[in-house]
């Protein structure tokens, strides 16, 4: 017995020392690596305004609106746009308006160019209760989804529909950092 714990030893041993190298060769650079920006380059997404290529667009358009040049959305795309608000919410039934006065036709001219706006000179949010400030940017903190969903379905006051004009997510699932990169660290 005891001449085989001494060979079962021996043969581990051998098996660890020959599978064990000396990678002293390979040392760790700290330099910076070299980025490659060489080769051609496609874009395969745009979410300027999160959701409303989702929503808007017919599986087959999705991937030519990710591709389209924002400047050109609104023409291919606003009257598909409307044609499924029209048929989404009643909200714009017989020339209803939504919170920022715009019509089905305007609402959805301005979301078929998906292009995320910032305000140089005023308040930069997606939204604060103030119909002047939608859509002139976005914080972090802002609820996207809601107030499209109050956009789309909430009326000319926001009280039209109120089952469909909430996600009712009030806040993000960890809090954001004060300083650069801002976003929490994943899970």
């Amino acid at each position: 017995m005891k001449n085989i714990k001494i060979l079962t030893l021996a043969l581990t041993v051998s098996l660890i020392a020959f599978n064990c190298s000396n990678d002293d060769d390979n040392t760790m650079s700290m330099e910076e690596p070299v980025l490659d920006f060489s080769g051609t380059y496609a874009q395969e997404d745009q979410m300027g305004r999160p959701a409303v290529n989702t929503v808007f667009n017919a599986s087959a358009d999705k991937d030519a609106f990710n591709v389209t040049t924002p400047a050109d959305q609104s023409a291919a795309f606003q009257s598909k746009f409307e044609a499924n608000l029209l048929n989404l919410s009643p909200a714009y039934a017989d020339g209803g308006m939504n919170a920022l006065g715009q019509d089905a036709a305007a609402f959805t001219g301005l979301l078929a160019t998906d292009v995320l706006n910032v305000s140089l000179d005023g308040t930069t949010t997606f939204f604060d209760g103030e119909p002047a400030n939608t859509l002139s940017g976005r914080a972090l903190a802002d609820d996207v989804i809601t107030v499209e969903l109050l956009l789309i379905f909430g009326g000319e006051d926001f009280s039209e529909n109120p089952g469909l004009s909430n996600d009712n997510v009030s806040e993000n699932d960890k809090t954001f950092l004060t300083s650069f990169p801002y976003l929490a660290s994943p899970h």
